[in-house]
């Protein structure tokens, strides 16, 4: 799948790993790699962004002695979500169409 569609959907992927409990940054990562390839690099730059736009709120707890920030979605967060699977069906008409034109 080309990079940048890709990219369009990091954001809800994240909020949606977060729908069931918080969870910090590996578990993330772990969570989401079976839909999409995710590094370090490229996930906390989208939790520091969604936490900007109020989609995340964070707390720290102690873990084997260290302090593991935990990632929580907020009602901006679920809205987001929501309005993404709204918008999901306008893109399925659009990957419908393309399907019942490709005779690949």
């Amino acid at each position: 799948m080309e990079i940048q569609l890709k990219k369009g959907f990091l954001d809800i992927i994240v909020l949606s790993a977060l729908l069931n409990a918080d969870s910090y940054g590996y578990k993330i990562i772990q969570d989401v790699m079976p839909v999409m390839n995710v590094s370090e690099s490229t996930l906390y730059p989208i939790l520091r962004r969604l936490e900007k736009a109020d989609c995340l709120n964070t707390y720290s707890l102690e873990h084997n002695g260290r302090l593991r920030k935990y990632y929580k979605i907020t009602a901006e967060g679920l809205d987001k979500i929501k309005n993404f699977l709204d918008e999901w069906g306008e893109m399925k008409k659009i990957y419908d169409f393309i399907l019942s034109n490709t005779r690949i």
